[in-house]
């Protein structure tokens, strides 16, 4: 029996990494600071800091395979903490599992080490380019690892994710949701007319088992092959959802230069990666993935409206529970309540 250990496993997608090893019969323990209640009583959990260097070694002696997903998440605007946890905090995972012997390292990336592209779709041959300090993070903790487990000739699989929606993801997408619910106006930075890619969490796990099955490594960029405009995809969500919510338009200078100060003052929810990205096309090409015969199973409409059909009747009970997780729990409108007041 394979024996997996997965950092930041009460996180969203630790949490979906841990689960569906362990209905696989595998043998799994989690590391976090963070242990979620509704965790399996077979998967081991391990509290543990990503920066305590002799924690992480304990937790992994006699584990086959490292699947790493602690990050801070740009939600968090954690500061200088970013690089401490996803650099720094990368760099002990894959240093101690190259210590521990394992057999494998799997690592979660993130899409905002690309910035804005300048061309769609984004490919392995892309330049990286982050423009703020979660990418920035992202990238530095990526380059770490890929160079710790190719010195160390360790396999290395690196899964870079497109902007994650499915049952239980909240996060800023709770505001959203929140907002059309009330048949609140919604709005976009520009038009909103460009090309911008989702991925479901199914199928993203579903990606990732099939890199780890096939024990290919690599570096694998995951999006649905059904995405549409940012525009579409909102509009079709308020059709769905049967409100008298409108998607508006914003100018871009004037409302990320607005953004960027609210953020400053500790006002407004959005951080960086979410003001200056998404009035960008952003999209993978997902043909690699394709070709090893991965089949995501949602588009862009689909994904949002499980989503929001999942915060509608789960809202209430996770507002309460107060999740340990960003991604798993409502966040604080803060400034933006006023601008909902007149929406």
């Amino acid at each position: 029996m394979t024996k997996h250990l997965v950092t930041g496993g009460s996180g969203f997608l630790g949490n979906l990494i841990a689960r569906r090893l362990y209905e696989r019969g595998e043998s799994v323990k989690i590391l976090d600071i963070w242990e979620d209640p509704t965790r399996p009583r077979e998967i081991e959990f391990i509290y543990c800091d990503i920066r305590d260097r002799y924690g992480v070694a304990a937790a992994m002696r006699d584990v086959d395979v490292v699947h790493h997903n602690v990050a801070l998440v740009p939600l968090t605007k954690s500061g200088s903490k970013f690089w401490e946890v996803n650099v720094e905090g990368s760099r002990i995972a894959a240093e101690e599992a190259v210590k521990a012997g394992v057999q494998s390292f799997i690592h979660m990336s993130s899409s905002a080490i690309f910035g804005v592209p300048k061309t769609c779709p984004i490919t392995n041959q892309t330049l990286t380019n982050p423009i703020e300090i979660y990418g920035k993070g992202k990238l530095a903790g990526e380059l770490a690892v890929r160079k710790i487990c190719e010195r160390a000739n360790l396999p290395l699989i690196v899964i870079r994710p497109r902007t994650i929606l499915g049952e239980g993801r909240l996060g800023i997408f709770q505001i959203l949701f929140e907002w059309i619910q009330e048949g609140r106006n919604v709005y976009v930075i520009g038009s909103g007319n460009v090309q911008f890619q989702f991925v479901h969490a199914l199928d993203l796990m579903d990606a990732y088992m099939l890199a780890l099955d096939r024990g290919k490594p690599g570096i694998y960029n995951v999006g649905t092959n059904r995405d549409s405009t940012l525009r579409q995809g909102l509009e079709n969500l308020i059709e769905y959802a049967g409100t008298d919510s409108k998607v508006k338009s914003l100018p871009a200078w004037l409302t990320i230069s607005t953004l960027r100060v609210l953020d400053w003052l500790g006002l407004s929810p959005l951080a960086p990666w979410h003001y200056l990205t998404y009035h960008k096309a952003f999209h993978f090409d997902v043909t690699p993935l394709l070709e090893l015969g991965w089949k995501p199973k949602y588009s862009n409409a689909e994904m949002f409206r499980e989503s929001y059909d999942w915060f509608r009747q789960n809202y209430d009970q996770l507002a309460a529970e107060k999740a340990g997780s960003a991604h798993r729990r409502p966040v604080k409108e803060k400034l933006l309540w006023v601008v909902k007041q007149f929406s």
